[in-house]
């Protein structure tokens, strides 16, 4: 089976996560971060998603899986530990319409979560079609160590240019051709502010604030 890769926008819309489990908070917290209302329905929560729901960053429903909590939900995460609980969720999301992933077992799943290596604004998500998360973890810690820390400020320095690139139809990949070519990521890794800085101008004209950190 082949599935069709997309980056979800769930920016302030309810995201249920069903289970109260470390696998559970770990799904939790990758979609606060990405900005939705996270659900989590679950008799029990370990510690820390009971710090989340303390610090108010999750509602919760302490309360055994029914399919009515669910029906406001823009996506669903099953991470219950119960086979049966599991397949419900899945039956129910998808007679509903609702997105939804039942963790390690794709059979239950109509979208898969790939493997994600995030440099700030960037994400390159791996991918197996379920067949193997094992490769796809291995292929996202070889790519840990090529993509470190310079390539999220040098993103931030092409997005603090994009206006201006808009603004100059066509120069937008030779700025990006030529400020490769003169070493800005090996500048940025060395942070080297002032060098960073000379190849922006010399390149584009402008000027940009980055920070390392």
């Amino acid at each position: 089976m082949k599935y069709y890769p997309v980056f979800l926008d769930i920016r302030d819309k309810i995201c249920v996560v069903v289970g109260g489990g470390e696998v559970a908070a770990r799904k939790a917290k990758r979609l606060l971060d990405c900005g939705a209302k996270v659900s989590v329905i679950s008799p029990r929560l370990v510690p820390e998603l009971v710090s989340l729901k303390e610090k108010d960053k999750i509602s919760h429903i302490a309360a055994e899986y029914s399919d009515n909590f669910i029906d406001q939900a823009a996506l669903i995460i099953g991470a219950t530990d119960d086979e049966k609980t599991n397949a419900r969720i899945s039956k129910d999301a998808c007679s509903k319409g609702i997105p939804v992933n039942i963790v390690d077992d794709p059979q239950k799943c109509n979208f898969i979560l790939p493997s994600l290596i995030q440099r700030g604004d960037l994400a390159i998500a791996i991918g197996t079609g379920g067949k193997s998360p094992a490769l796809a973890r291995h292929l996202r810690e070889e790519l840990e160590k090529q993509y470190g820390k310079e390539y999220e400020i040098f993103l931030n320095i092409l997005g603090n240019l994009r206006t201006k690139m808009d603004k100059n139809a066509g120069v937008g990949r030779d700025w990006f051709d030529a400020l490769m070519a003169a070493g800005i990521l090996k500048s940025i890794k060395a942070k080297d502010s002032k060098q960073v800085q000379d190849i922006v101008k010399k390149i584009t004209g402008e000027e940009v604030d980055f920070d390392f950190n």
